[in-house]
């Protein structure tokens, strides 16, 4: 396999976050288009959750922001932006998301240099964790990221917005 066509750790990371997070800033305005169009209170759809043990739609988001920003600054070696968790709105939401996006590409594929191979530890249910930067983002900050994604989706989907499969995939 030549050079040019090895996927980078670049590759495999930012431009997914970035357009998974574009997909739930569209899925965000159709909830809200809905919301109005159904003269609904804001609060009853961002405070839904999927089982009484779930995060509410709102922490869903954040947590997908957090899963993305962080997951590329380990990867990167940098700090990531601290977003404090105090959205209330679709506004807010979208905020987050497009400060999200932001930090995101201000990132330079060169940070990524050697990420794949370099140890990332976390603490994970009181234990510390390590990983590889390759087993890190492809056994935990994607899964994760696309978790929170997804369960943001099942949430509006399950409130009655009128979103489908492809809205999820982004066409």
């Amino acid at each position: 396999m030549s050079a040019s066509s090895t996927l980078s750790m670049y590759q495999a990371s930012v431009p997914v976050f970035v357009r998974a997070l574009g997909v739930l800033s569209k899925l965000l305005y159709k909830a809200a288009a809905h919301v109005e169009q159904q003269q609904l209170d804001p609060q009853e759809l961002l405070s839904a959750r999927l089982f009484e043990d779930m995060y509410p739609l709102i922490a869903q988001i954040q947590r997908a922001s957090d899963a993305a920003k962080f997951g590329a600054a380990r990867l990167a070696a940098i700090q990531p932006p601290s977003f404090a968790d105090e959205e209330t709105t679709f506004y807010e939401l979208q905020e987050r998301i497009g400060k999200t996006i932001r930090f995101l590409e201000e990132l330079q594929p060169a940070q990524f240099d050697a990420s794949a191979e370099r140890e990332i530890t976390m603490t994970l249910r009181e234990r510390e964790t390590h990983f590889s930067g390759q087993t890190y983002l492809l056994t935990f900050a994607l899964p994760n990221f696309l978790f929170h994604v997804t369960t943001a989706y099942d949430i509006l989907r399950h409130k009655g917005v009128p979103i489908g499969k492809m809205d999820y995939l982004g066409y």
